[in-house]
């Protein structure tokens, strides 16, 4: 029986259908100064789609995880499903709000475009400063989209993908002059890969042997890779995402130390406690103590 899956720990907010077009996965929407409600402010959240947005003027704060984000002007800001996030403070907004789902990506030939940098986000940044000549060359693409969003039809679904290509690919080159990083060799893209399946299945498989198993490679030679790129063992990769994935909830959610335990897959909350504290030199209620603190400030 295959395990089964976490529970939602923190709330998830699914998509809304486009309010002005009813389209059930892909939704754009320009604000001229208003102040958006957000019904679940100061309270932190996943949304299970990809969140785009494009300030072109505002104020304000929102948190991506444990990071703040002050927001600036002429600044796109973008999430995938993964994070956590937090509003905390509303305010005028002049800009651009883009959200597209997980299956509209599942439709090809839309599925290559989880391979760009913007969205697989392997250096984890959150935010791309658009310079004088990126702005209108942005503001085009997303005029396109606004349009064929109003054009339903046979051929509204290869449009509507023809110029998000153009956007994320535009914003994926921007990406990498940003935030770079090297063009990666074969080896690299075993790392990569790993890494990738640790994102995946992080909750419920947690030795090396069995990323192994799912990459076709022998263990020794994955961890002998994975050592070689990133400095660090194999197994290492593994603890610091359930670590990652433990103060997210520990900081976010009310859950007891047991369902957390449970939902990353330790049979016990006495062994998420000793991994917790092994992993971060603090046990997870002083973390959550000291997170809440945090978070507050």
């Amino acid at each position: 029986m295959p395990p089964l899956p976490p529970p939602s720990l923190v709330p998830v907010h699914y998509f809304q259908p486009d309010h002005a077009t009813g389209h059930a996965s892909f939704t754009l929407v320009r604000l001229r100064g208003e102040t958006v409600p957000v019904p679940y402010m100061l309270l932190p959240h996943r949304k299970d789609y990809y969140l785009l947005f494009f300030v072109q003027h505002t104020r304000g704060r929102h948190w991506v995880d444990l990071t703040p984000y002050a927001h600036q002007d002429n600044t796109l800001y973008f999430t995938n499903p993964t994070q956590i996030l937090v509003n905390e403070e509303l305010a005028p907004a002049w800009g651009t709000y883009l959200g597209f789902t997980r299956e509209f990506l599942a439709v090809q030939p839309n599925a290559a475009l989880r391979e760009l940098p913007l969205l697989r986000n392997p250096r984890q940044g959150h935010a791309l400063r658009l310079s004088a000549a990126d702005v209108p060359l942005v503001e085009q693409v997303l005029s396109n989209l606004e349009a064929e969003l109003h054009r339903p039809g046979p051929w509204q679904l290869a449009l509507l993908s023809a110029h998000l290509t153009v956007l994320l690919t535009y914003l994926s080159r921007l990406y990498t002059e940003q935030l770079p990083g090297p063009t990666p060799s074969p080896t690299q893209r075993v790392l990569s890969a790993f890494q990738a399946q640790v994102e995946q299945h992080f909750r419920e498989l947690h030795e090396v042997s069995a990323y192994a198993a799912r990459l076709q490679l022998p263990a020794k030679q994955l961890s002998a890779v994975v050592k070689a790129h990133s400095g660090k063992p194999a197994i290492k990769h593994v603890h610091e995402r359930l670590v990652l994935e433990a103060r997210r909830l520990l900081v976010y959610s009310d859950q007891s130390l047991k369902e957390i335990a449970f939902a990353l897959g330790f049979s016990e909350a006495s062994y998420f406690s000793r991994f917790f504290k092994r992993e971060t030199g603090l046990p997870p209620a002083e973390y959550r103590a000291r997170g809440a603190n945090r978070k507050m400030s």
